[in-house]
């Protein structure tokens, strides 16, 4: 996808801005339980795809500040970010392509965050916090309970921040901006 210089600026700022969030939230960022408010703007691939890069790279640049295995959730957390994106995408191109805005498709768009973070943030914990086989029960049983812990975040996060902005951001000048 090529993007045009005034979009590429803007994934910049979007990065820039997910990235400070995220430290600047730090307590609650990063962690076995995480609340990573910066999460809420992964709404906005819904309105505008390209969207998608400046999150990957925001994600991509504040887990280099984790406490976790740095490599592991630099590359598979970032994964998950830019993975859901682009599903909130999917389920964004309806609104963009007809104005057509049904609550189902902003809560799949809602979903995703929770979804793919829970199983690839999830596993990250498992791998990083066991010294044991990954092919064994407990490390299937580690995933789900840090799956879990994660998924509960990112639906706090997603569901009590993101689907309230989805529905207000159209009536703001912001998505004219995002152009």
């Amino acid at each position: 996808m090529k993007l045009p210089t005034r979009r590429l600026v803007l994934c910049a700022v979007l990065a820039a801005l997910y990235c400070a969030l995220t430290i600047a939230c730090a307590p609650i960022s990063y962690g076995l339980v995480q609340f990573r408010i910066s999460e809420v703007f992964c709404i906005l691939p819904f309105f505008a795809p390209w969207t998608v890069w400046g999150l990957y790279v925001g994600c991509m640049l504040s887990n280099l500040f984790t406490s976790a295995n740095v490599a592991l959730d630099v590359v598979f957390g970032s994964l998950a970010t830019l993975l859901a994106g682009l599903c909130t995408a999917y389920f964004g191109r309806a609104y963009r392509q007809r104005g057509v805005f049904s609550w189902h498709n902003r809560i799949f768009a809602c979903l995703m965050p929770v979804l793919f973070n829970g199983l690839i943030v999830g596993a990250i914990w498992a791998a990083t916090t066991m010294s044991v086989d990954p092919l064994a029960d407990t490390f299937l049983l580690s995933m789900l309970i840090a799956g879990g812990t994660v998924a509960l975040g990112e639906f706090a996060v997603m569901f009590v921040l993101g689907l309230p902005a989805m529905t207000l951001l159209p009536r703001t000048g912001i998505l004219k901006f995002l152009g």
